[in-house]
């Protein structure tokens, strides 16, 4: 499971050109699934994405974590982080979970960021979303639970 996670001012996802979920102050994550990910995959990023310490303290030091700033989150699934480029110039998206189970996976990883009192907006699971946010800093990591 890989997630690229973005610190935020503000952020938005609408389809259809109305706003589904939005948030101030807090992460954009995008989350990618892969056949092998398990309930392991999703708790190790749960935890490392809410307690992270990047967002700045008092000396403007990368210091404090989401919980420690009441941060939201917006996650939106994103199964093109599994898009391998090697070969021609469409990437192709074998190692993308199925829809199905890349879906259950997403939401118990938003169940389980709920769950850590963070308010959780959504994107919609296979639609064509547009995502918007002020990247403050900027900050942007990306985290495989597969570095664990």
């Amino acid at each position: 499971m890989k997630a690229v996670i973005q610190r935020a001012k503000n952020a938005s996802v609408s389809v259809n050109e109305k706003v589904i979920g939005e948030i101030i102050d807090g992460l954009v994550v995008l989350l990618g699934v892969t056949h092998e990910d398990t309930d392991d995959d999703i708790k190790y990023l749960v935890n490392k994405i809410v307690n992270l310490r990047i967002f700045e303290d008092e000396n403007e030091k990368m210091n404090l974590s989401l919980k420690d700033v009441n941060g939201s989150v917006l996650s939106i699934s994103q199964f093109t982080l599994y898009g391998d480029t090697k070969k021609g110039r469409r990437p192709n998206f074998l190692q993308a979970a199925k829809p199905d189970i890349a879906n259950s996976m997403y939401q118990r990883f938003n169940n389980l960021v709920s769950e850590q009192n963070i308010k959780v907006e959504t994107g919609e699971f296979g639609a064509m979303m547009d995502v918007q946010f002020t990247n403050v800093g900027p900050v942007t990591l990306i985290i495989d639970s597969k570095d664990k």
